[in-house]
């Protein structure tokens, strides 16, 4: 049954049929509304002084306010919906995948449910009380920050070859075993670590790098990539940087064919740069790669890949290269 506002018009004639002394039901009837509504409506409008009536100049604009207030607070009461919540934050989920996998675990409880929005208003109430829960968030905010636009122009590497030139299915992500690659960095001088992410998938695998030299890259992303079976390894999409410059090797020793995006326009590796966003969550920028074990990065690495996401239909990047990829690998 659909429900609508009391008007301003409305409000108007419960005030002067209310001081008539009408019944509830007349003046209902008189409105084309249930008796309860105007019950509940007199009710949540009790005057402050037993002197002042019901009248529609002042119980309009506070039915404005009303209407305008955020009620998720009410949430609250829902212990059951309160713990998953915490739950999820605490493995590192982001509010919307909490908010879109409620509805799935949850798919006939109205109870049940709350927006990504309401969310991150939870996390930062949380942190201005003192709270911890917003160390959770991939950017570790305990406010909303504008985000900023960046590029990655670099020097043109000699013997690239321009996206312009990839096959078309790359952009379609009909197909497993396209690529793309890039590193994240620490605190100077103490190593990087170096990002592949699938596209269809969003499956990372990543490596310690002691430096940023392109030697190492090169052959730490060969030892990644071994772990990939052929036929999930078409294409790999890099950027310009000087630490891809030994990428014939690469395709040599792994059979992808490498591909460099245009200067300044980071969005054309677009599923890459989100990955390396999401990494920075477990090592903010400033991290002391020396202190970071390959054990740590596993973990890190492991937790994203098992992690439900939206563009997959809350589903982990590890469910779907690896069970709906097995028809690939057969053929």
């Amino acid at each position: 049954m659909s429900y609508t506002h009391l008007t301003e018009q409305e409000r108007y004639v419960i005030s002067h049929l209310h001081i008539a002394e009408f019944s509830l039901r007349d003046i209902a009837r008189r409105l084309n509304r249930h008796h309860t509504t105007i019950s509940r409506e007199l009710k949540r409008q009790d005057p402050l002084y037993d002197e002042t009536v019901y009248w529609y100049t002042w119980t309009q604009p506070e039915a404005l306010k009303r209407r305008h207030k955020s009620r998720h607070h009410r949430r609250h009461n829902n212990r059951r919906l309160v713990n998953y919540v915490n739950k999820k934050l605490k493995l590192d989920w982001s509010p919307e995948t909490i908010s879109g996998k409620l509805k799935i675990d949850y798919p006939s409880n109205d109870a049940m449910r709350l927006s990504h929005e309401s969310i991150y208003r939870w996390l930062y109430l949380d942190a201005q009380e003192g709270g911890t829960l917003y160390k959770h968030l991939r950017r570790r905010r305990k406010k909303r920050h504008k985000q900023k636009q960046y590029g990655t122009g670099r020097r043109f590497i000699p013997g690239r070859v321009s996206i312009s030139e990839r096959p078309s299915v790359v952009e379609t992500r009909q197909r497993f075993g396209d690529w793309e690659g890039d590193t994240v960095e620490g605190a100077k001088a103490t190593g990087c670590v170096a990002t592949h992410v699938e596209r269809k998938s969003r499956y990372l695998i990543a490596s310690k790098l002691d430096n940023k030299k392109a030697r190492s890259l090169s052959a730490e992303s060969i030892k990644a990539f071994y772990l990939i079976p052929k036929k999930l390894r078409h294409t790999l999409t890099v950027d310009n940087g000087k630490e891809f410059s030994q990428f014939k090797e690469i395709e040599n020793k792994t059979g992808l064919t490498v591909y460099f995006a245009d200067p300044y326009s980071a969005w054309q590796r677009g599923t890459n740069e989100n990955t390396n966003g999401l990494l920075r969550q477990y090592f903010p920028k400033g991290t002391n790669f020396k202190t970071v074990s390959k054990e740590n990065l596993a973990i890190a690495v492991k937790k994203l890949n098992h992690r439900p996401r939206k563009c997959l239909h809350y589903r982990s990047p590890h469910e779907v290269l690896w069970k709906d990829s097995r028809g690939a690998l057969t053929t």
